[in-house]
């Protein structure tokens, strides 16, 4: 049986978006930069796609920006707005994606800006009054703090944190690429100034994606060269990726209260079989916590053993696909700096489930079946 559970790191991609992306992987290849009919006809497809992102965003068609992805979209949206702005102080916290994080560090280590870091409690939840005193001491910062974490799955309120970043004059940036497609964004009715949304984590192509920008922040492009993306974004534009991307969030927002039930069902079926299979377990920051977390990740926090490091092993040679942390890291040998965040036990072993419409109970039952008896082998040793 093949199992996949590392809906996190990518998904599948939905056939209707490949159907909509074949016309210009095949026919409709012009570029759109050309003035003649090839070219236009792409580009009015591309102009059309992104109406289709930016209303159902409750944005402006001019707010939106189409990218290679979420990394370069917060690298730009990051580096851009300090340099815009000239801006000398950023706050995050220690468990972003090394998108935002590493941006920040190497801004940081060259001298460009100060960085600070918002304390988190012991579930990863960030310190809100802490949020306020850092920027009460250093008015006009950017602060760069994700909807929902990408191991953990903890969830932030965009609203609050938007609520003192303006009270504080900062700009306010969100990555937003785990919860994009999931959550029902209303941009005209937050205050944050620049999110991102990456298309292949809500079941569209790899290499696309898109960043909002507030029509009130007014910030220059980070990659040079041509005019495309209105001067914002040099370079030919990836035309099937923007197809795929605005009809995958498309899909995504007609789907998406019966997913969300259907999928928050699979979690909390998995948390009540390794709750009655595997004793003492528990789960990393808010995961399960329904109030609190993404709906499609789960971070368990499995017994102490001598072979933890085995099981994603275990579990990957019984055909079921896991992580053992961020997926943009899962090559690495050093462990999770979300867990060292949150000062999670070293000594037990974290595996990141994490869950899409395409998912069965039988998937999950299994997937749990195989983690208890795992840890069974284990007590026997």
């Amino acid at each position: 049986m093949k199992v996949y559970l590392d809906n996190a790191a990518t998904t599948p991609l939905d056939l209707e978006v490949f159907e909509a992306m074949k016309p210009f992987l095949m026919e409709n290849f012009g570029n759109p930069s050309s003035t003649h009919s090839h070219g236009r006809q792409v580009r009015s497809a591309i102009e059309s796609a992104r109406k289709t992102v930016a209303e159902l965003l409750h944005a402006s068609t001019s707010e939106i920006f189409f990218t290679s992805g979420g990394t370069e979209a917060d690298n730009t949206l990051i580096c851009s707005s300090i340099s815009s702005y000239n801006l000398t102080h950023a706050i995050t916290s220690k468990i972003e994606h090394h998108a935002v994080l590493h941006t920040l560090e190497n801004l940081e280590a060259t001298g460009k800006i100060k960085l600070s870091y918002v304390n988190l409690d012991e579930k990863g939840n960030v310190d809100f009054a802490h949020l306020d005193e850092l920027l009460t001491t250093n008015e006009r910062s950017l602060v760069s703090l994700m909807h929902a974490n990408n191991e953990i799955g903890n969830l932030i309120d965009l609203n609050a944190v938007g609520e003192i970043c303006q009270k504080h004059n900062a700009i306010f940036h969100s990555d937003t690429v785990q919860t994009m497609g999931h959550y029902a964004h209303d941009l005209s009715s937050l205050n944050v100034q620049c999110v991102t949304g990456a298309a292949h984590k809500f079941h569209g192509p790899k290499g696309a994606g898109f960043m909002y920008i507030d029509k009130s922040t007014k910030i220059a492009p980070f990659i040079h060269g041509g005019a495309q993306e209105r001067n914002m974004r040099g370079g030919t534009e990836n035309v099937y990726g923007i197809i795929g991307t605005a009809k995958a969030l498309e899909i995504a927002y007609r789907e998406m209260a019966e997913h969300q039930n259907f999928i928050q069902g699979l979690k909390d079926r998995m948390i009540q079989n390794l709750r009655s299979s595997i004793e003492g377990v528990s789960f990393n920051g808010e995961s399960a916590n329904p109030e609190k977390s993404l709906y499609t990740v789960l971070n368990v926090c499995l017994p102490e053993s001598q072979d933890n490091d085995m099981l994603l092993f275990t579990l990957d040679i019984n055909g079921i696909s896991a992580s053992g942390g961020s997926a943009c890291s899962s090559g690495a040998t050093t462990g999770s700096h979300v867990l060292a965040g949150i000062k999670a036990n070293p000594n037990r072993g974290a595996v990141r489930f994490s869950f899409s419409k395409y998912n069965t109970a039988e998937e999950i039952d299994y997937a749990s079946e195989k983690i208890a008896e795992f840890y069974k082998q284990e007590a026997l040793k």
